[in-house]
């Protein structure tokens, strides 16, 4: 039986952007995603112009896998979600993604609090500039300046969010360092999501032994489609740790 408790400790996620994913290699991925047990699907992005509720039906229809609303703007909000993932882009400076969007949607989200989780969203600069980064308006953090990766995680989890997430970005060149992923994780006691830029058993390996909860995977499975079973079987070696 699943635990409502999210994350779960070493646990993999499937990002799905409704862009994207259709047709039948959307079901393809589903199917993959049940068969290896994945832990989650979430579904958003940094823009979309489908609609996050179509997917999310979508999923429901052809898997049992908790959905989580991982959204990009307030286009993609959605009380289908299981769980609703508040995201405050803590590593930028732009209003609108640290509180003015929440601000608007507060009112739609209120009959839903069980739901959400806080995040503190940190952009990581692993190589060119990401669609993230273009989007939200921002610069990311550079991958060398550990202290502000640091600093700025611990300041996140101080002002009461539930989970702070390192992101290389979708269609990163190289993912968020280890050593930079353990330095955050010896300062914070909140779980710790790691994504963007993996693409092998060996990289997702090392993220759970640097200290991440959860590692979320998006593009890296288009492109490697035996990268969410070798990732899932590594997080049952984890598990079974």
């Amino acid at each position: 039986m699943r635990s409502n408790k999210f994350p779960l400790e070493k646990s993999i996620a499937l990002l799905l952007d409704p862009d994207k994913a259709s047709g039948d290699s959307l079901y393809d991925i589903l199917g993959a995603a049940t068969k290896y047990k994945a832990d989650y699907i979430m579904a958003g992005g940094s823009l979309t112009f489908s609609s996050i509720e179509h997917l999310i039906t979508i999923i429901r229809k052809h898997c049992s896998i908790p959905v989580v609303l991982f959204p990009g703007n307030l286009l993609q909000l959605s009380r289908k979600a299981d769980t609703i993932l508040l995201l405050s882009l803590i590593s930028g400076r732009n209003p609108e993604l640290l509180i003015g969007n929440h601000v608007i949607a507060a009112p739609y989200l209120k009959d839903v609090r069980d739901k959400l989780v806080s995040v503190g969203y940190i952009l990581i600069s692993c190589g060119p500039r990401t669609s993230v980064e273009y989007i939200s308006q921002t610069e990311a953090i550079p991958s060398d300046k550990s202290d502000i990766v640091v600093a700025t995680a611990m300041a996140g989890e101080m002002l009461g969010l539930n989970m702070i997430y390192l992101e290389a970005g979708s269609g990163a060149s190289i993912p968020v360092p280890v050593s930079l992923i353990k330095a955050v994780k010896d300062n914070i006691s909140v779980p710790l999501a790691v994504g963007g830029g993996i693409r092998n058993k060996k990289e997702v390996e090392s993220i759970f032994k640097a200290g991440a909860s959860l590692i979320i995977l998006g593009n890296g499975c288009e492109k490697n489609p035996d990268l969410l079973r070798e990732a899932c079987q590594v997080r049952d070696k984890f598990q079974s740790i």
